[in-house]
């Protein structure tokens, strides 16, 4: 490899690496010239007005529901709207909350920080201390970026103490162990970061000292993805736990002694662990021996988790995979856990009881028809559970359920859920369906994937605009929604909407995303386009008329599509994507990723990997379709970079390429509600204006 090959990659000098300067003067000249570009073409027109305005309706709407999570007595929520675009941390109480217009007692107001701190603060978040929880750790970013300061909030006082914690903008970790001592994991100087830009070191840090002055817990590798420690301050099973992650999917998971010696749980690296009071469960990603007994991948086990630590393997299985159906998630009450399945991207609840005869199992009561997910359990204290409903034309509907009855606190009987919340409808949805079809990718595999539209294609034979999504990485699964955004600006405008559940993602479990992976990682994009084609098969679109849109690592999908199936489509939106694939491992949290994507400093990965690097493969001539291109200055996760470069060398050759780059915003590309409303509005003015010109 020559020396130009050895830093700018097989195809040798890179002219437009000077765009990775995030704020270089020059790379944001040229920034603000490709906004500028985007806005004269897109935003100057009375539909992105109503596009625009309709979204901010939408996302400043105060009959949302104000989603809470319970902290001993309290549910608090965090809301921005129109008066409060940065946004209130508040709480409140059950009791109210039932109520039409509950009494909220606002904790922090970040529009009023922001301002007397001349800072653009955006909420990051905050972790409260148990069990009085008076005390949080606040995180705030400049511009909505992963990395944050964080201070020690006191709710009682409403202040930040002068003498509490508090830590400097970095990607932090940090945790609460009690009112005096917290593990932190942060930016501690020269060689405390991962190769990713994580904490690479966990210590334990005592109120009152400096944090230099903090005692190492656990030092991880360079080359590891994060390190980090946590308490568990559940009554009578207290224990301090720690964790490092050779990769993206691995986990080594230790249990802190007292006198800080370090014993491993003997799990799988590559298997979930968590405990709850006596129990250990374990979420396999592949299959598990254990002695004469192989647990399948996607399998959750539990055991004591004291005897399996003293070297008992008795171990019951608690949920068994299929073909059809996986495990999505679960969530523990104070006596249950409830497990959140899907069987072919259809949500199913079910509630497991531990008896000293072993685990009961039924249906969670109450629960309706279409997607619905466990959003808040209060596994301290009571058996109570917060679900919501939606779909893709069913608007969100908050539940409250306790199982087995609740008696006063609760104020629902065993058997019963409650509406608590329920959401405006956003868009006039009579006359749509949503139907699941089944594409066949060239290896002959069954992928799923939802249309909801304002009629029968396949009947009426009439293709129209169609929207396609999908993502398709780091096994995430992809299940109906309800937009508003997009119901408004897309479905009640005519257009049909489609959401592909391809490989990569979890929809079927663990398998459907670890078969897709590194040199398998052509499944994926196999996958998008076979549904592509299937949508035109049917009848519900043409390759003019049909657009797609994806972000992050479904930005990737998009640039993949545009280089390599460009006559599938008509339009392309990629936003916040991976595109230079190279190089994406030096560019800020890129080498986390490896083990989904493959290493391109190594020769074989680099052979299976170029076909998927869209930067590497614009080539000059091609019927690429029309692209529009957004990211974020301020995303510190990808980075805007990916964006930059792809849209130059697109612009280079030729193409038919915009770009719109959001000065704040972080990995969300926007970092309020106005920014939010503009980001879509420009994205559908685009799809309108490239796939259905005819409808003004």
């Amino acid at each position: 490899m020559s020396d130009a090959e050895a830093e700018f990659g097989p195809e040798g000098d890179d002219p437009y690496r000077w765009l990775e300067e995030v704020t270089g003067e020059a790379a944001m000249d040229w920034v603000r010239e490709r906004n500028a570009e985007a806005l004269a073409a897109l935003a100057d027109s009375d539909r992105f007005a109503e596009l625009r305005d309709g979204n901010r309706e939408v996302l400043d709407s105060t009959d949302r529901i104000p989603m809470v999570r319970r902290r001993g007595e309290f549910l608090y929520n965090f809301w921005q709207d129109a008066q409060h675009p940065r946004g209130l941390w508040r709480r409140t109480t059950l009791a109210a909350y039932r109520s039409e217009q509950p009494d909220w007692d606002v904790l922090l107001d970040v529009d009023a920080l922001a301002a007397q701190e001349e800072e653009n603060w955006v909420w990051q978040g905050a972790s409260l201390l148990r069990p009085d929880y008076r005390l949080a750790l606040v995180e705030l970013s400049r511009g909505g970026a992963d990395a944050a300061v964080v201070r020690e909030f006191d709710l009682d006082r409403r202040l930040f103490p002068q003498d509490g914690f508090a830590l400097a903008e970095a990607k932090s970790d940090i945790g609460w162990i009690d009112a005096d001592r917290v593990y932190v994991g942060t930016d501690f100087g020269p060689g405390s970061l991962t190769e990713s830009g994580y904490p690479r070191m966990v210590k334990e840090w005592r109120r009152g000292t400096e944090l230099s002055e903090a005692k190492i817990v656990f030092e991880a590798e360079p080359t590891d993805v994060w390190t980090s420690a946590w308490h568990d301050s559940t009554e009578g099973y207290e224990r301090d736990m720690v964790a490092r992650a050779p990769g993206f999917f691995t986990r080594d998971w230790y249990l802190r002694r007292p006198d800080g010696d370090l014993v491993r749980i003997d799990v799988p690296q590559d298997a979930e662990g968590s405990a709850h009071r006596e129990w250990l469960l374990v979420q396999l990603r592949t299959a598990w021996t254990v002695g004469a007994q192989t647990y399948p991948a996607g399998a959750l086990l539990a055991a004591r988790f004291e005897e399996f630590l003293a070297g008992q393997r008795d171990l019951t299985v608690l949920f068994d995979p299929d073909e059809h159906t996986s495990l999505e998630t679960y969530a523990w009450t104070r006596n249950h856990l409830i497990l959140t399945t899907l069987k072919d991207v259809k949500t199913q609840l079910t509630v497991l009881t531990p008896t000293p005869s072993g685990w009961n199992t039924r249906p969670l009561p109450g629960v309706p028809d279409g997607q619905t997910d466990i959003t808040d359990t209060d596994p301290d204290h009571s058996d109570e559970f917060m679900m919501v409903s939606r779909g893709f034309t069913e608007p969100t509907t908050l539940r409250y359920g306790h199982i087995g009855g609740g008696g006063e606190k609760s104020g629902v009987r065993g058997g019963e859920v409650e509406v608590l919340k329920q959401a405006p409808a956003f868009f006039d949805s009579s006359g749509l369906s949503v139907r699941q079809f089944f594409a066949t990718s060239p290896d002959g595999t069954k992928v799923p994937y939802f249309v909801v539209g304002q009629r029968d294609p396949q009947q009426e034979g009439v293709p129209g605009p169609t929207l396609l999504n999908g993502y398709g990485g780091f096994e995430a699964t992809m299940t109906p929604e309800y937009s508003g955004i997009t119901g408004r600006s897309w479905l009640a405008r005519g257009g049909t909407y489609v959401l592909a559940n391809i490989r990569g993602g979890g929809e079927y479990g663990p398998d459907w995303h670890n078969g897709a992976i590194r040199e398998n990682r052509r499944l994926v994009y196999e996958d998008f386009a076979a549904v592509a084609e299937d949508l035109v098969a049917r009848g519900i679109s043409t390759p003019e008329s049909l657009g797609i849109l994806g972000g992050s690592n479904g930005g990737l999908l998009m640039g993949v599509m545009l280089t390599r199936y460009p006559k599938l489509f008509g339009a392309i939106v990629c936003q916040v994507p991976l595109l230079d694939m190279y190089r994406y491992h030096e560019l800020l949290a890129g080498a986390s990723w490896i083990a989904e994507y493959g290493d391109p400093r190594v020769a074989e990965d680099w052979a299976f990997m170029r076909p998927f690097s869209p930067y590497h493969n614009v080539e000059p001539g091609q019927p690429y379709p029309p692209a529009l291109f957004m990211t974020s200055t301020r995303d510190d996760r990808v980075h805007p970079a990916h964006a930059r470069k792809m849209v130059a060398r697109l612009r280079e050759n030729g193409y038919d390429v915009r770009y719109y780059e959001n000065i704040e915003g972080g990995h969300g590309a926007a970092s309020d509600n106005a920014q939010r409303a503009q980001f879509w509005a420009l994205c559908f003015e685009f799809l309108w204006e490239t796939l259905a010109p005819e409808r003004g």
